[in-house]
């Protein structure tokens, strides 16, 4: 299924990828850009912007602060998740208490779900 890229988002997503939370930083520079397996940073996909992509797995990652424990923000994420598991993707959340804390063991649940174990 094609992907909908929302254009007037172009913008944002290159701003966040340009100024990525330390969570975002580690996570890229520390682990996903020395996978054998292509991610995207900050991907448009329809009207929302997703952290990290990988096209050839149809998985989503995504990185969570405070603000998505707050029911906006739930709600908000519950609605996103929805249309980008109607695309079929697989979308994964960590908060980033999870990747300051447990980093190796988000990075293994990453391969797993790669099939890279």
């Amino acid at each position: 299924m094609r992907i909908f890229h929302n254009s007037d988002l172009t913008d944002r997503a290159t701003d966040l990828r340009n100024n990525p939370t330390k969570e975002e930083k580690k996570l890229w520079y520390d682990f996903l850009r020395t996978l054998p397996i292509h991610f995207s940073r900050q991907k448009v996909i329809g009207n929302y912007i997703a952290d990290f992509y990988c096209a050839s797995q149809k998985l989503v990652i995504e990185l969570d602060g405070s603000q998505h424990y707050e029911d906006e923000g739930q709600e908000y994420d519950r609605r996103r998740d929805e249309y980008m598991q109607s695309l079929g993707l697989t979308v994964v959340r960590y908060s980033n208490l999870e990747i300051d804390r447990n980093f190796k063991n988000i990075c293994q649940d990453i391969l797993n779900r790669l099939g890279l174990e």
